[in-house]
């Protein structure tokens, strides 16, 4: 049986990947931050007689310390994590600030990836196969990257904020597999393609309308997590991968930069003990 960790897992394809590894057999873990979600999930698990096999981890991973405290109950109480399904992200029409001094895009689709993947590295490493799988967009240009100001505190835009983060993801891949470089884990950049999952947001009326065109033009959820489960079933054995779709994305190329990477990895422990999370 193996045990899989999902942020984001109460809503949309986050959601489809636990039932789905709950329908197999699988312990699943839903972190998420809406009750009223987990609870659906928890029904939804009870219907495939799989409650007992269903956590729902209530966490607001826009949170530092929420992060370590979702570290903290799947470090003491899962032997070893098999899968960390990373898919938790947030649109924000306006710019929000989390109570930490963070910009929240960065803190949840950024910061929070690190923490978990580097927190959970040891948990994942106890298992036979471990696999961490970002669910983002992989490849594209450096260049998008706000490096003066990585948290847009002088011009928000929305668009740009998502677009970073997810090059942001691609070089903590990189600095990951670097940083562990006799690990068993493998690291799995993926876009699933266009598709009419939840969509979580806070969105202006014009953003409203364009997310809804995205719904009606999107993939169903269910072809989505085919696709994914294809990638986890047989994943690449280099220790770092990316997929748009299901065409490959080389990942020795300019968005993977190992200086850019480090740039990054030295930016977020600084930023981090700045703020007094030391443990970071």
């Amino acid at each position: 049986m193996k045990t899989v960790a999902i942020t984001g897992g109460t809503d949309g394809i986050g959601r489809a990947l636990a039932l789905t590894h709950l329908e197999r057999g699988d312990r699943v873990v839903a972190i998420g931050r809406s009750t009223e979600k987990g609870d659906a999930v928890r029904a939804a698990a009870a219907g495939l007689g799989a409650a007992d096999r269903l956590e729902f981890l209530r966490a607001d991973l826009s949170l530092v310390t929420e992060n370590f405290r979702a570290l903290d109950r799947l470090t003491t109480t899962y032997p070893h994590i098999d899968t960390l399904v990373l898919g938790a992200r947030h649109y924000r029409s306006a710019r929000a600030v989390t109570p930490e001094g963070f910009e929240a895009s960065f803190a949840l689709f950024y910061l929070s990836r690190y923490l978990l993947s580097h927190g959970l590295a040891e948990h994942l490493a106890r298992a036979t196969a471990p696999v961490v799988l970002d669910l983002s967009g992989p490849g594209g240009d450096l260049s998008r990257i706000n490096w003066d100001d990585l948290q847009f505190t002088d011009s928000y835009d929305p668009d740009a904020v998502m677009h970073q983060c997810g090059k942001l993801s691609d070089l903590l891949a990189v600095a990951f597999t670097r940083d562990h470089p006799d690990s068993r884990i493998r690291y799995l950049l993926l876009h699933p393609g266009l598709t009419a999952t939840g969509f979580s947001g806070s969105y202006s009326a014009a953003d409203a309308e364009i997310v809804a065109g995205m719904r009606r033009r999107g993939q169903p959820v269910a072809a989505a997590v085919a696709r994914i489960m294809r990638h986890l079933d047989a994943p690449p054995t280099a220790p770092l991968s990316a997929f748009m779709q299901d065409t490959p994305v080389d990942t020795a190329g300019e968005p993977f930069d190992p200086a850019a990477a480090e740039r990054l990895a030295v930016y977020t422990r600084e930023l981090l003990e700045e703020a007094g999370f030391g443990r970071a």
